[in-house]
């Protein structure tokens, strides 16, 4: 028996394969579709250094990206010892969820629409933390901006990185795109 495949598609995707295609097309004067800048993929992680005294701030770190993203997310072990940390090669000192498909596309709108009007003093985000690849970098004070975690029930307030990965060849590109759907740059 056949599976009824899902029709759904989330707003951000649709607004991007209306609208900010053609757009980005059409400003660029790409010659074919797949010349298009498009999203990838995109990483939320949070480092824990003080997992290494206290193991359940490391599980709560766990399960809040899990909560944000809809995604359980995996526990990051450190490269190599670093005497001045004392982290020892091996140990587990971070978690990391990588998005992609409708996810990437849901954690995006909730991300620019409501998590980052959240901020206090809010004047929008750096437009210049593209690598010079194409790819974006931001950096979250606190995982209580969004709506899904409870303030309540959280072990400690903790940062995370926000890595959005396109397949732009410039960053010109990739911030054209970021702009059109809709991520609030600073002027």
């Amino acid at each position: 028996m056949a599976e009824k495949k899902s029709t759904y598609v989330p707003r951000l995707k649709k607004l991007y394969l209306e609208k900010v295609a053609p757009e980005l097309q059409a400003e660029f004067g790409y010659t074919s579709s797949m010349q298009i800048p498009r999203l990838a993929k995109v990483i939320v992680s949070m480092g824990v250094g003080e997992a290494k005294e206290n193991k359940k701030l490391l599980d709560a770190a766990v399960e809040d990206i899990g909560i944000i993203t809809g995604q359980k997310a995996v526990k990051t072990k450190s490269k190599k010892s670093i005497a001045q940390f004392k982290i020892r090669k091996g140990q587990e000192i971070g978690a990391r969820v990588t998005l992609r498909g409708a996810r990437m596309w849901e954690f995006l709108d909730r991300l620019m629409n409501v998590a980052l009007p959240r901020v206090k003093d809010f004047r929008g985000v750096n437009p210049n933390a593209f690598d010079g690849h194409g790819n974006y970098a931001m950096g979250i004070t606190e995982q209580i901006i969004f709506p899904e975690i409870d303030f309540d029930k959280i072990e400690k307030i903790m940062g995370m990185n926000i890595a959005i990965v396109t397949t732009a060849r410039t960053d010109k590109e990739a911030k054209a795109l970021l702009q059109k759907i809709g991520m609030p740059f600073r002027k």
